[in-house]
């Protein structure tokens, strides 16, 4: 046999056409049928064959993506832990309740939507979690937040709770997805949030935090990672009036780029400029039937949403809290910040860079 195997088919095959036409010949016999169903023959075998192969290709390729993207479920990551301890000094515990029940907004997530209720029977906040976030890669629940060992933090370490929240690293080493941008806080701010979520009373509510579709296993998959700070965290922040104080409330504390920014719903990248809004979010009551649109911040003249406002309007119009009632933004949350928290936050805004951007309605009822 040939040592080029393909050439040896290849004059094997014509060499069996030249027997069959010297034969049909010699025989007297108009040749060309036998050839077109010698042809036939092979022609079909041969497609079978490139089925069959073809099958076995893309079933192995298929088989190995799945196995990949499986494996990849399990992925660890490493990341220091921060050398925070929660204290029981009750100033300390109170700024936590402070930014939990504010500027952090927790309680918007990590409420129980049975109860629909921050408090239980004796005035302790509940932070039982179970909100229901539905996402194009599946839907997401926030975890229990209460001190019950079984279903809740109650077993995780006090270095373990920073570690997640500063860089994105669950108590397993996985990554975690980045609902939470508290990876910039300050030690100090970091302290008082664990500290107050230690003063929590146990509430057994088990959550099944990811329940992701086949989208959502390929994202987990190849595209999230843990998110950590920007830059050294501070030890401490001043908290005053100043735009910069404001730059540390609104993007570190309370998230207002977050949603006043346009993301990819898929990945949580921004895709749209800083505060120029556009972001699409279903809304808070009847998701089904309307979605919300976040406003453009930025201090541009024609498209603005708060242009032309006046810090006294703006201090009155967080106080004032919800007036639309499908509205995705925490009201309930940001109508508790401090004065001084909502001028510095409006200082800040009137530094940025203005950006044209009609986001149109806030409210949008959805058209089936």
């Amino acid at each position: 046999m040939p040592l080029n195997n393909g050439l040896y088919i290849t004059s094997t095959y014509f060499w069996d056409c030249f027997c069959i036409a010297l034969c049909t010949i010699l025989q007297g016999k108009d040749f060309y049928p036998g050839i077109r169903r010698f042809f036939y023959f092979h022609q079909k075998k041969g497609m079978k064959k490139l089925l069959k192969w073809t099958g076995i290709i893309l079933g192995s390729l298929v088989l190995g993506v799945v196995i990949v993207v499986w494996l990849m479920q399990y992925k660890t990551f490493d990341a220091a832990y921060p050398d925070i301890r929660a204290s029981t000094d009750s100033s300390i515990v109170a700024r936590g309740k402070y930014l939990v029940m504010g500027p952090a907004h927790c309680t918007a997530c990590h409420f129980n939507p049975d109860s629909m209720a921050f408090y239980n029977d004796t005035g302790k906040v509940i932070l039982s979690g179970g909100t229901k976030f539905v996402l194009p890669i599946g839907t997401i629940q926030s975890p229990n937040l209460t001190s019950d060992k079984e279903t809740g933090i109650g077993n995780l370490s006090d270095m373990q709770i920073a570690r997640a929240l500063r860089y994105g690293v669950g108590h397993d080493g996985r990554a975690l997805f980045d609902f939470m941008p508290f990876q910039n806080l300050s030690d100090d701010d970091l302290t008082a949030l664990i500290s107050f979520l230690r003063t929590l009373p146990p509430v057994k509510n088990k959550v099944t935090v990811r329940n992701l579709n086949l989208l959502g296993y390929g994202v987990k998959a190849f595209l999230i990672k843990p998110v950590g700070p920007s830059a050294v965290p501070a030890k401490s922040v001043k908290a005053d009036t100043t735009a910069e104080y404001g730059e540390y409330i609104a993007n570190n504390v309370s998230n207002c780029r977050g949603c006043h920014t346009n993301r990819d719903l898929m990945t949580g990248a921004y895709t749209g400029k800083f505060y120029a809004g556009g972001f699409h979010m279903e809304g808070a009551t009847d998701p089904e039937h309307y979605e919300c649109v976040t406003p453009n911040l930025t201090p541009d003249p024609k498209t603005g949403h708060i242009y032309g406002w006046s810090e006294d309007v703006f201090l009155q119009r967080l106080h004032a809290g919800r007036r639309i009632e499908q509205s995705a933004m925490a009201w309930e949350q940001f109508s508790r910040l401090k004065d001084n928290d909502i001028k510095a936050i409006y200082k800040y805004l009137q530094t940025l860079a203005p950006v044209e951007n009609n986001t149109g309605p806030i409210l949008v009822k959805i058209e089936k």
